[in-house]
C-alpha cells in the first residue's frame, strides 16, 4: 500500500468516525429531550386523554382533548407540540427555548399561567436545547385544539376546573 492509499484510508476512517460521533451526539440530545418530556409531564396537558381521563402519552404531544378552566381567566386546551402548522410548525429550537424560558411565543403572545414556564426558565442550556430538539424531531401531526375560551363561555370540548389554593 502506498502513502496515498494509506492517506485515503485514514481520511475515510476519520470522516466516518466524525459522522458517527455527530450522529451519536444528536441521538443523545434526542434521548435527553425524551427523558425531559417524560419527567416534566408534558403529556399531562399536551397529549389526548383516554376514556378514563388519564393522559395517553403514546398518542404523542398532539394537543389535549380535555381543557382546563383557570378561574376568572379562561378555559384552555394544551396546544399541539408537534412541528405541524397546527402546532409548533415553523418554530426553531431557539423559539422553543425562548417560550420555555420567558413564557412567550415567537409571535409575542404570552403563555397561559397553567404552563409552568417560570420553573422551566431554570433549565440548563443543554436541557432546554435537547427538549426543543426532541419536540421538533417528532412527526408532524395535524390536530387543531380549541381556541382559548372565556371562563364562562360554552366550551367546545370537555375541561377540568382548576381549584386554586386559598
Amino acid at each position: 500500500m502506498n502513502i496515498l492509499s494509506l492517506a485515503a484510508v485514514a481520511a475515510s476512517f476519520t470522516m466516518s468516525l466524525a459522522a458517527q460521533t455527530q450522529a451519536q451526539s444528536g441521538s443523545d440530545e434526542l434521548t435527553r429531550g425524551a427523558y425531559l418530556v417524560r419527567i416534566m409531564t408534558c403529556a399531562d396537558c399536551h397529549a389526548p386523554r383516554d376514556a378514563t381521563g388519564a393522559p395517553d402519552p403514546s398518542r404523542g404531544l398532539v394537543g389535549g382533548n380535555v381543557g382546563f378552566r383557570v378561574p376568572g381567566l379562561a378555559i384552555v386546551w394544551g396546544p399541539n407540540l408537534t412541528p405541524d402548522e397546527t402546532g409548533i410548525g415553523g418554530w426553531t429550537v431557539e423559539d422553543v427555548v425562548r417560550a420555555l424560558r420567558t413564557g412567550e411565543t415567537p409571535e409575542g403572545r404570552g403563555l397561559i399561567p397553567v404552563m409552568p414556564w417560570p420553573a422551566y426558565a431554570g433549565l440548563s442550556d443543554e436541557d432546554a436545547t435537547s427538549l426543543a430538539a426532541y419536540l421538533l424531531a417528532q412527526p408532524a401531526v395535524s390536530n387543531r385544539v380549541p381556541e382559548m375560551q372565556g371562563p364562562d363561555d360554552p366550551a367546545p370540548m370537555p375541561y377540568f376546573d382548576l381549584v386554586l389554593p386559598q
